[in-house]
Parts: C-alpha cells; structure tokens; sequence
C-alpha cells in the first residue's frame, strides 16, 4: 500500500498543485482510543453496573429477594407496590453475573455507537426514556393481562426483572436516525430479527419490555433527529440485500436454541424442549411398567415413551439439525447462491409442515395437558401458535420477494454430484438400519412389525421434536441397533451440509480455467482502455481456435452482446472478429460488438455491418502530465485547496485496507444507493463486488481526522505483459466532503500514475455523449442517429446524469475516443436495444421501474 505519514514526504520540486498529497489510513488502535474517548455516558453506565452489581451482591450469584424487591421491576413491585423508581433501577442494576459481564459489553459497545453517533446528551435521554417506557409499559400490560387472565401475562406477573438491555436496546435503535443507510438498516432489522426471536421463542419478561423499548427508539430517534424521513425504508444494493437477508435467517435460525435452553411452555416451537428431560427415562423400567404393546400404554407411559426415543447424543444432535440447515443457508445466501435461497425455503416449510407434530410433543411432554384447560387457554395456546408460525411465514416471505438477488448457480455437474451423493447416503444408511432391524426385530420395544420398522427408519433422519408422537413408536433393545438408530440420522444430515458447501462453492465448469486464461490474454495483448471489463461477473469467454484470443460477451433474448475490444494482437482482429462471428451464427445469435474502438470498425465495414456510436471514452495522457495553465484551473484549485485543508490520499488494493477502511466504503456506497430510487447498473458500470479484485487499484481521499472522503477505483491497461495506464470505474463521496473532492482525487491519481510511469489515464466511456466540437471546426450535421442519441441524453439525464458526468470529466482536458457499437443487421436494433438495457439493468423491480419512469418524467 502507497502511504506516507506526513505530507512532508512530498516532492520537493514544482509548485503544491503538481505533487500527489499522499497520507495514510487510521490503524485499528487509532480508531478505538477516538472512540473510547468519545462515550463517557457508556463508560459511566458501564462502570454503574459494576458497583450496582458489587453492592447488590449480584456479582457472583443472582440477586437476592430482597434486592429484587426494592429495585427490580415487575406487577408486584412498580404496580401493586408503588414503587416508581423500579422503572429506571431496573436498568442499572445487573440480575447475575452473566449479566453483568453481558451488560458491560453491551454499554460499552452498543450504547458507546448510539453515544458515538448521536452525542452524549441524546444518547443520555435515549437511554432513560426508552428503557423507562419499556419497562413501564411492559409492566402495565402485564398487569392489564392479568387482570382479564391472559396466558403470558398470567404466567409472568410474578417476574421480578432487572435488564440494563433496555435502555441499551432503546437508545441504539433511536441512534440509527443519525446513521448512514447502511447502518441504519442493519442495526434496525438484525435487532428487531434477535428481539422478536426471543419474544417468540421464550416469553421471558425482559424480551417484552426490550421489543416496547426499541419500537419507542425508532420513534423518539426521528423526533431526536428532526427528520421524520430517517423513519422511511431506504433501497438497498444486491450486496447489502444479500448481508441483510443472510443476517437475518442467522439471527432467527438460534430461536430454536432458544427454547431448548429456556424450555418454554409458550409456543409450540418450544421445539419439544421437555423431551430432553433432565431425569433418563430407563427402558427396561418402562417395559415393566407398560407392558409390551402399544394398545396399552396410557398416557403417562406414551409421555415416557416419547422421552425415551428423544434421549441419547444423537438424538440431541439431530434435534439442531433446523439450526445447522438455517445456518448453512444464511452463509450460501450472503454468497447470493440460489440454491440456499431453496434450502432456507425448504427448511422453513418443514418447520410449518410440522407444526402439528411439534405442538403434540409440546403437549404430550410438557405440564400443559393437566385436565384444567378452559376454553380460553385453548385460545391462548392458538395465538402462541399463530405467532410463532408468523416468524418461518415471514422468512417466506422475504426469501420470495427478495428472490432476485439469489440468482448464483452452480453448475449442472456439480448438482448431479451433489444428488447422487446425498441420496447414495440416505439409502446406504436407510438400508443398514433397516435391514440390522429387521434381524434384531424381536428386540423392539413396544413390539414392532415390519412396516412399523420401515415408519420408524424414515423417522432416524427427522428431528424428534417434529415425530416423536407419530405412530408407530418404537425403541431398539439390540446394542447394535440402538448404536444405528442413534447415528445415522446424524451422519446423513453431516454429509448432507458438507455436500451443501461443496456444491455452494462451485462456479461454472471451466469459469476458474477461463479467468485465469482471460488475463492472461489481457496482460500479453491488452484489450484496450476497457479490456479488464471482461473479467467481471456475467461474461461468458470465448476463446479462438485459430489464434490466441478471446471475446467477452453475454446471450440476452438472442443477441450475443461483446464487452468492448477483442482481446487480441492488432494484426489478428479481423480473423478474431470473423471467427466469433461464424461462432454466433451456429448458435443463431446476433452478434453485436459493443464499446469498441475506432481502429476496429474498418473491419465491421469489410463485412458489410454498420455501426454508431454509443459514447465518448475520456483519455487523459499521463507522459509529461502538468496541471498548469488555464485550462488546467479549475482542477488545480481543488488540489491545492485538498492540500491546504490537510486531505491526504492513498493508493491501494483491497486487500491491503484496514477493516475500518472497508467498512468505511462500503458504507459510503450505500448511502449513495440509498440516496437513489434508480436501479443499479452493471455491465461497463462496476460497484462494490468488483474494487476487491486483487488487479484493481483503489485511491483514497483521506481528512486529517483520518476518516475516509472519497474513493475511486482504477483498472490496469496492460500491453506486452506490463500496466501502462489506468481505467476509472467506482467513484463515491461521503457526505459533507470537500466540494471538489473528486477533482482533488483524480488529479492526486493522475499525479501518482505520471510517477510510477504509467502512459495514460481513462475516465471511462461517457454513455450517449457527444465529443464537443473544437474551436475553428464546423459542427455535423445532424443525423437522425445523432438526434435520437441527444434525445436519449436529455431523458436519462435525471436519472443517471450521463451528460452531467461528461461535462465533468471536460475538466481534466482529455482526448476524446468515440466508443460505438458494431451490429449486422439494422432490423434488429429494437431487439438489440433492449438486450443492452437488460444487460446494464437485470433485475429491474417493478417499484424501481416505478421509479426510474417517474424520475425520467419529471
């Protein structure tokens, strides 16, 4: 990485406006001792809680009654006693150790952010208010339920709760409404995902009054702010989309860990938690009691049954088996791959499938069916029901509406591969277990048929709180046996996930061996100005048969659309155009060659195609560069004003950024997103996925506080197997920088590149541009090709500010090189028109679409 400490590394020679400012990036150090420094609420609340906890005596054990009867908030104390204060000691005084240990991380990270990002006196108010609202309202509605003989309400107005969580909840979700959209977003959605996980799945006290507590945050953090809009849902990218639906099925995938641990009565996903019973049940003890058919077994002996087939390793293993697919499913999606999209899909409509099953193990199990039932408690156990099968419903529902990111597959190979080794295990291990049965059958326990065998083998492979009270019922005596009945289920599902991350880390058959040959034509031949374009994701690679060469192109509705020049030596252009030519037309493609250069066309008029032009390509001479003269002003007051005000720059690969850095970034660019109601574009347009390329440079505009200002991305040109220039592709501000930042960091780049000896700059291709006319020189005529690219122009102009960008890029007095697009046929332009718009807008969504019409409208 390119850095100095200090601009007095900087050339001596020549005026500030010819050397590149170069700085460096804070370390991780650096950045937690500003932060510490800037949280003293969340050290004060930190250090509260130790000596609350030291004089409460709640350090090492848990808090005495009488400590939770002065100082805990529950019914009893804040309503029936009157004890108002209970509302706000409740958030200060820690109940165990464990949470105090949890507590003082949360107030030093979770509170230090809301402090950090909204300052100390509202991160003051936050706390207070929001933690006092979830307690005293969740306490009301404890009370209230009560009174009328709701369920949870009933079964909690005895809880005396101390949770510092509260007031920490609340006043990070209030903190959000000072965030960039990227953090605002996920903060909000990971936190509401991990509350209303633990609201569904436990019902403890504490959930309740920390779910009140961050809805009031959302509210009170917009009023805070001044800014209603902060309440609004910002577009995300397909990256950050990914990140949050990914974080999401994470967070809700521990529910059932949840209930395991907590053995909730409250929700039939309790996941059958009184199966794993803390007392074995014996089988020889059963058989005895029981007697040895199913016909007789009563309750209490069907109850002790459905314990004893849940006990053992395996079944405790198999028994987290929702969790282990949920979570392998959240790491695929974040990778965008369709095929966990399908399996988050698949395991959540299991777990509606089954809920049945799983509310009878509930109740055959548990202490609920105790003959005192009434016809309100039925009521109360269907809306636990209801609102626990709302959580999969909604995971539904959002893998369906965000389906469009997910659109990774692996290759038919590798999914042939993945059936036959999956499926070769279910029947290895299906058929060891039955057959071994079928020997040890007389061993069974109640007495099992045949068919009641070949029930229960299918049932080895299926969690036991989904089936451990459907019939036939039945338990191994044989050693061996019982060795099996535990085991393969276990091994299955082991074989299953490790096939799932193997299928899941396949590209496209020969994508790998394709790259990697890709660039190395670029670095032999080049390619051009645009040729590392070619290695972005979405291209297929064609490569010659005759000479060394390739051709990056995409198959949309027919059309065979090439990403700028072919990759090729000058002298074999015209057989390489030919040569994929023909290959198009055995696969009855119309092939369009787009963003090339005007050396090739001579070759596209040989061949009797036509062609126009599609933009202006930017091209600013590095050799001998000087930023003097008039022309060069406008450019040269921004650096100078960069230098003056202290704004260092630094050049590096991804790889080579702190954490702090990318996290920097990558935050910037969503802000950026969020700003736009517009799709993203891709095709000769990269973004986030693309800057961590290993080839690609980035240049960083840094301030004097080290935080990050702007960034730009540059790909290499190559020729003869050397970089000779750079080709700008992302660019991004962060808000409130230095009006002229982008003219500051182009031109420290320009800088850098004229010194590592580099032949030219790129500003990349201006979509529908027209190069200004020089001076002395008469204007064409207008054609109706050159109208309808101008009227193009003024339309998206609202949009995407194409011409915008142009008159920006004017500063930096390039040459100017028309890019065109090269076709055969001039009866298929429509269709040739709208493949390219597919190919820089694939997954348009009808709000975008929305949008981007309303936008181009006025």
């Amino acid at each position: 990485m390119a850095e100095h400490t200090t601009r007095t590394d900087m050339k001596a020679s020549g005026p500030p406006g010819d050397v590149e400012p170069k700085g460096r990036l804070r370390s991780t150090g650096e950045l937690l001792g500003s932060f510490a420094r800037r949280i003293p609420f969340s050290i004060a609340v930190a250090l509260t809680l130790v000596v609350t906890a030291a004089v409460t005596g709640t350090m090492f054990g848990l808090a005495s009654e009488a400590t939770l009867e002065a100082w805990a908030a529950g019914v009893i104390t804040t309503f029936d006693g009157g004890q108002w204060w209970t509302v706000f000691t409740a958030l200060v005084i820690p109940q165990d150790p464990f949470q105090l240990v949890f507590g003082v991380i949360a107030a030093l990270l979770l509170l230090g952010v809301a402090e950090r990002r909204m300052g100390t006196w509202r991160a003051i108010v936050a706390f207070a208010v929001t933690g006092a609202i979830g307690v005293a309202l969740g306490t009301w509605l404890q009370w209230f339920g009560a009174e009328v003989g709701e369920w949870w309400a009933t079964g909690t107005s005895a809880d005396l709760t101390l949770d510092p969580l509260t007031g920490v909840v609340g006043a990070l979700i209030a903190s959000t409404s000072f965030m960039g959209a990227l953090w605002r977003r996920r903060i909000r959605l990971v936190t509401l995902a991990a509350i209303l996980t633990f609201v569904l799945y436990d019902g403890d006290s504490s959930n309740a009054y920390r779910l009140i507590a961050a809805v009031a945050g959302y509210l009170l953090g917009a009023l805070l702010a001044g800014d209603a809009s902060k309440l609004s849902v910002r577009r995300s990218s397909h990256a950050e989309t990914r990140t949050l639906v990914a974080a999401t099925i994470a967070v809700t995938a521990v529910g059932p860990v949840v209930a395991l641990v907590n053995r909730s009565e409250l929700t039939p996903f309790a996941f059958g938690s009184y199966l794993f019973a803390e007392d074995p049940v014996s089988l020889d003890e059963l058989v005895a009691r029981c007697g040895d058919t199913a016909a007789s077994l009563g309750d209490d002996c069907l109850r002790e049954l459905a314990i004893l087939t849940s006990q053992g390793f395996g079944m405790l293993l198999l028994s987290f088996v929702p969790v282990a697919l949920l979570l392998l499913a959240s790491w695929g999606l974040h990778r965008g791959r369709r095929f966990a999209r399908w399996l988050g899909i698949v395991v959540n409509v299991a777990i509606l499938l089954f809920a049945r099953t799983s509310l009878d193990v509930t109740v055959t199990t548990g202490d609920l069916d105790d003959g005192t039932w009434t016809v309100f408690d039925l009521g109360e156990l269907v809306v636990w029901a209801l609102a626990a099968l709302a959580l999969p419903i909604g995971i539904l529902v959002m893998l369906f509406v965000t389906r469009r990111h997910f659109r990774i597959r692996s290759p038919r190979r590798a999914y042939r591969r993945f059936v036959a080794v999956v499926a070769a295990t279910f029947v290895v291990l299906a058929g060891v277990y039955f057959v071994v049965g079928l020997v040890t059958i007389e061993e069974f326990w109640p007495s099992a048929t045949p068919a009641d065998l070949a029930v229960d083998t299918l049932k080895r492979f299926v969690p036991p709180h989904l089936l451990a009270v459907v019939d036939p019922i039945v338990v191994p005596g044989h050693d061996l046996t019982s060795v099996l009945w535990q085991g393969v289920g276990v091994v299955f599902w082991i074989v299953f996930i490790v096939a799932s991350v193997h299928l899941m880390t396949r590209t496209e058959v020969g994508a790998g061996a394709d790259a990697a040959h890709l660039r190395e034509l670029l670095r032999r031949n080049g390619g051009g100005t645009l040729g590392f374009m070619s290695t972005w994701p979405g291209n297929v690679i064609w490569t010659s048969s005759e000479v060394e060469a390739a051709v990056a192109y995409r198959v949309i509705n027919g059309i065979a659309i090439t990403l700028s020049d072919p990759i090729c030596r000058d002298e074999d252009a015209g057989r390489v155009i030919r040569e994929f030519t023909a290959f198009c037309d055995r696969n009855s493609w119309v092939p369009v060659f787009y963003s090339v250069h005007p050396q090739y066309l001579p070759v596209f008029e040989e061949l009797g195609w036509q062609h126009m032009s599609v933009g202006e390509e930017t091209v600013v001479r590095t050799t001998g560069l000087e930023l003097t003269g008039k022309p060069w002003q406008k450019v040269r007051q921004a650096l100078n004003r960069g230098v003056k005000e202290g704004m260092t720059t630094v050049w590096a690969s991804w790889s080579e950024l702190p954490r702090a850095t990318v996290a920097e970034i990558t935050a910037i660019s969503e802000e950026w997103v969020a700003e736009k109601e517009m799709p993203e574009m891709g095709f000769t347009l990269g973004g986030m996925e693309e800057l961590k390329d290993p080839d690609v440079r980035l240049m960083l505009a840094v301030a004097p506080d080290g935080r990050l200002q702007a960034v730009t991305s540059w790909l290499p040109v190559y020729r003869d197997g050397a970089v000779i220039g750079w080709t700008i592709d992302f660019m991004r501000r962060a808000d409130g920088s230095m009006n002229g930042i982008m003219e500051f960091l182009i031109a420290s780049a320009a800088l850098h590149m004229k010194d590592e000896g580099a032949e030219v700059l790129s500003l990349s291709g201006a979509p529908l541009a027209t190069k200004p006319v020089v001076a002395g020189e008469q204007p064409p005529e207008p054609t109706a090709m050159s109208r309808l690219l101008e009227f193009l122009g003024r339309t998206l102009e609202p949009a995407y500010g194409f011409t915008s960008l142009f008159r920006f890029k004017a500063k930096f007095n390039p040459d100017y090189v028309t890019i065109s697009m090269a076709y055969p046929d001039p009866l298929a332009l429509p269709a040739i028109g709208l493949a390219i718009g597919r190919a820089y807008l694939p997954e348009v969504s009808p709000k975008e679409a929305v949008a981007l019409v309303r936008t181009l409208s006025g």
